[in-house]
């Protein structure tokens, strides 16, 4: 069955590092491990395929990046923090914007917005609405992510923040709350401006949150086509033709950025996230975007190690009204690894010695290190699961002179 081979629960075996002040050993080593509290190094930057002997496809374009949406883990990438033009795919972050008001009732779907001079005559690809209109949310959204209106797109800013200027404020503020380092949005849209800047990797984070945050919405970009003032217009994103799995996200283009494309597919529970920017046609951009979205299902899995409910490790606690205390995550830890090699995944979890009570349920104690062959793969704070209260006078004492001798 495809689900069980892609999402099959690996064994988790975990070694807990005690980290002292001055030594740290490892129960899967005999020999001590590095004297260092520092938490282990992030995964390599070139994305999981690093431990794989299956290459990336070779693609015509600018930058590109393929991530597991379920893990967040990058796959491949190239360029992925090269500075580069969004074009339209600069809606996306608008689609943030506006999803995030429809969900705090600023904004309806049926709420009627009224087109101002300057939403009609924004140039670029449009939905066609007429100025001095009501059109409704529900409309303007289709329009924006469906046929990319660069006019439906500035209704809507102007609904949700009263300008342009104050709702690109809006989108800054937004990526600075999703870690999108390296963006910088001047406008809604995504026309061409100098300080409209954005890189792959921030794309790829963008389109992650978008499609876990608001699955509800995900109907706009998988539609094909919406008519409004009698004329009809499809979604430019072709693979949503040519793939029954793809459903999103949004494509991009300007003569300075070349041809873009964020895409999306679900396949037997598992999402990817493919993005794309600088191919040569829209062509181009279709075809690499599907080849990158086959290769990483293709070759890799995404894995469970571990559930939220359950204590990744039973830590030795002192002067505590209890012994131990379970440490784990905050939600399920998924790993994704080259396909096959799942079994060889190794947990440990660190943490400082000794571990004092009183301990509070969500504090974080220390870090869940995953890694594949030796090297890093993912790392996620080691919290308290269940509150442990200080121990009386004479508990207190007993375990004072316990460590003593430790």
């Amino acid at each position: 069955m495809p689900t069980l081979r892609r999402f099959r629960l690996a064994p988790l075996a975990l070694s807990c590092a005690l980290l002292v002040p001055g030594a740290a050993w490892s129960a899967a080593s005999a020999a001590p491990a590095a004297t260092t509290t520092e938490a282990p190094a992030a995964a390599p930057a070139e994305g999981v395929s690093a431990l794989s002997n299956i290459p990336a496809p070779a693609l015509g374009a600018k930058a590109w990046l393929t991530l597991d949406a379920t893990s967040g883990q990058i796959i491949a990438a190239q360029n992925p923090q090269a500075a580069v033009e969004p074009a339209s795919l600069t809606k996306l972050m608008s689609a943030y914007v506006i999803f995030e008001a429809l969900e705090t009732g600023r904004l309806k779907l049926d709420q009627k917005i009224h087109i101002s001079e300057k939403a009609w005559k924004t140039e670029g690809s449009r939905m066609f609405i007429n100025p001095n209109t009501d059109v409704a949310v529900d409309d303007l959204l289709q329009g924006m992510l469906v046929q990319s209106g660069n006019d439906a797109t500035v209704a809507l800013a102007e609904a949700v923040a009263g300008s342009e200027s104050a709702f690109a404020a809006l989108m800054n503020q937004q990526a600075k709350a999703l870690g999108m380092t390296h963006t910088h949005f001047v406008n809604s849209t995504g026309l061409p401006d100098p300080d409209h800047m954005t890189t792959v990797e921030d794309l790829a984070v963008l389109a992650r949150a978008l499609v876990q945050r608001f699955p509800q919405y995900r109907h706009y970009d998988s539609q094909k086509e919406f008519t409004y003032n009698n004329i009809k217009q499809s979604n430019r994103n072709r693979l949503l033709w040519a793939d029954s799995t793809v459903d999103g996200l949004k494509t991009g283009h300007t003569q300075s950025a070349g041809y873009c494309l964020v895409a999306t597919a679900l396949r037997d529970g598992r999402r990817v996230v493919s993005v794309l920017v600088g191919a040569a046609s829209d062509a181009a951009r279709t075809e690499s975007s599907l080849k990158l979205l086959n290769w990483s299902f293709k070759n890799f899995d995404t894995v469970k190690l571990l559930d939220k409910t359950k204590p990744a490790v039973s830590a030795r606690v002192w002067e505590g009204a209890t012994e131990t205390a379970d440490l784990g995550v905050n939600q399920p830890l998924w790993v994704t690894v080259p396909r096959g090699q799942a079994d060889q995944i190794k947990t440990e979890a660190r943490y400082t010695q000794p571990l004092m009570a009183p301990l509070t349920e969500g504090d974080q104690a220390g870090t869940l290190a995953v890694s594949l062959d030796g090297k890093p793969l993912k790392q996620v704070p080691l919290l308290v699961m269940h509150s442990v209260p200080e121990a009386g006078f004479f508990g207190r004492l007993v375990d004072k002179v316990r460590l003593m001798f430790q």
